[in-house]
């Protein structure tokens, strides 16, 4: 008897409980989750639903009628954070939407559905996935920790970190997920930190992800030690020291080291035209320095500090000076040679020589192009005056330029033979009409001399005068004979 009662009980239990699943669900915070029902509608009509946490109490359900209600906790001044699309229903689909999730909405939920007697529940665990950054915006030295909490926290799960796509392998620390159901990295805030963290928790052969950006303050130009800034000899560079936006450093101090050990190193003086405020600083977190006229011995390394919230932030930067030589041709060689010059070739991996134009309107064009670090011009040609400049190159384009002036007069020594000959022709043309005007002066010096003689003598003139008259006569009464 008592078997018979078992046996129809079982085929009851049976009969009313159809399925019951277990699904796994990851998201952030702040996003929005689907929790999947889904079951085959056994009747026409509409079923009951009911949506529970379990040991938290409902929170949503739906009876045959129609009417919903809502639990307590997800429904706030008209507004539910809570609900099923209605027009999924006839299609057997009773998903749950969460909408704004919050790290305490991680637990297990149930879907019941029943459907004319017949009961369906379907069981979902709602996992909360969130990265955090503690102090949220750290200052460089200090700590930071980086955390990974899942809530609740899945058994025997694995944590991998990555940082801007990389893995990234802790330096100070091992992170920790067992004790306190987490997985923390302390490291010292640095630029290496800066830049998208991302949580890779690898559980049932799935992988799920959370995200967060980290940015470290304190000096963002230049970004890292040792950057190097190129400046022509003779001209104005700055020398960058900005802190983050809104970061005022207390007691800023600009120093020259002299080459030697990087730990200690010894102060070297700074540079004549040396002014600790960049023209270009108009607030007080850019600590820019300049340098008005750039002198070959200036380069070397430079280095600025200041104090942000007790901490002393420093960074180093080196000045690389370029210049150009021009050799002295020699009167046999008919060719200049100018040659690019740095104090630091560590980065320049190629030269390149472009010759600079400019019309009547100042307009400046690029002339003929030439490789290389030494130039070549040939002293008898007018087309190679005027500007070159020297660029040079590293890996990740140019990395600044040097001119070079050649005086218009010098390349006029390609005409200097058909200029003299032109010279000598002019002068010898004047030459022989100053001396045929010197000629003329003379002959009319010397008639004027003669017929001064002449009037010195009047009576011997009246005897000259009268015998001519006579002499005119009888050549006219023996013609009439």
């Amino acid at each position: 008897m008592l078997l018979e009662y078992f046996i129809f009980g079982l085929i009851t239990f049976l009969t009313t409980v159809a399925q019951c699943e277990v699904t796994e669900v990851f998201a952030e915070p702040g996003s929005q989750a689907v929790l999947p029902c889904k079951s085959s509608p056994s009747s026409p009509f509409s079923p009951a639903i009911i949506w529970s946490r379990v040991g938290k109490g409902t929170v949503w359900r739906k009876q045959k009628s129609g009417l919903q209600y809502w639990g307590s906790n997800w429904s706030q001044k008209g507004t539910q954070r809570a609900q099923c699309p209605h027009f999924q229903f006839e299609r057997g689909d009773y998903s749950l939407q969460i909408k704004d999730l919050r790290q305490d909405d991680g637990g297990v939920y149930s879907c019941r559905v029943e459907h004319g007697g017949t009961f369906t529940e379907t069981r979902v665990t709602l996992r909360i996935i969130k990265v955090s950054i503690s102090p949220s915006v750290p200052i460089w030295g200090s700590d930071v920790s980086i955390s990974c909490i899942v809530t609740p926290w899945p058994s025997r799960a694995t944590v991998q970190w990555m940082l801007n796509n990389s893995p990234f392998v802790p330096q100070t620390g091992t992170p920790s997920n067992r004790e306190t159901a987490e997985s923390v990295v302390r490291e010292k805030a640095t630029l290496k930190l800066t830049g998208n963290w991302t949580c890779v928790v690898g559980y049932k052969g799935r992988e799920e992800r959370a995200l967060i950006a980290l940015t470290v303050k304190g000096i963002i130009q230049p970004q890292k030690d040792d950057t190097k800034v190129y400046a022509a000899m003779g001209s104005a560079v700055t020398l960058p020291c900005v802190f983050s936006p809104g970061l005022i450093p207390s007691s800023p101090v600009w120093e020259k080291l002299k080459p030697g050990s990087l730990f200690k190193p010894a102060l070297d003086q700074l540079p004549a035209s040396f002014s600790p405020s960049s023209p270009s600083s108009q607030s007080s977190w850019d600590q820019s320095a300049s340098v008005t006229e750039v002198g070959f011995g200036d380069e070397g390394r430079y280095r600025c500090s200041g104090t942000v919230e007790g901490q002393r932030l420093m960074r180093n930067m080196k000045l690389v000076v370029a210049k150009i030589e021009n050799s002295i041709p020699s009167q046999k060689k008919a060719s200049k040679s100018l040659s690019c010059q740095l104090s630091d070739v560590s980065e320049v991996i190629d030269y390149e020589w472009v010759h600079l134009v400019y019309d009547h309107n100042g307009t400046q064009s690029v002339g003929s192009i030439q490789k290389g670090k030494t130039l070549s011009l040939s002293k008898a040609s007018e087309e190679n005056s005027g500007e070159w400049a020297c660029r040079f190159y590293g890996k990740e384009g140019i990395l600044g330029n040097v001119t070079y002036h050649i005086p218009q007069m010098s390349a006029l020594s390609g005409k200097k033979s058909s200029g003299v000959s032109y010279n000598t022709a002019a002068v010898v043309g004047l030459s022989i009409l100053l001396l045929v005007l010197l000629l003329v002066l003379a002959q009319m010096y010397k008639n004027h001399q003669r017929r001064k003689r002449i009037f010195q003598y009047p009576a011997l003139e009246t005897i000259v005068h009268t015998t001519s008259n006579e002499r005119e006569e009888r050549e006219r009464n023996r013609q009439k004979k």
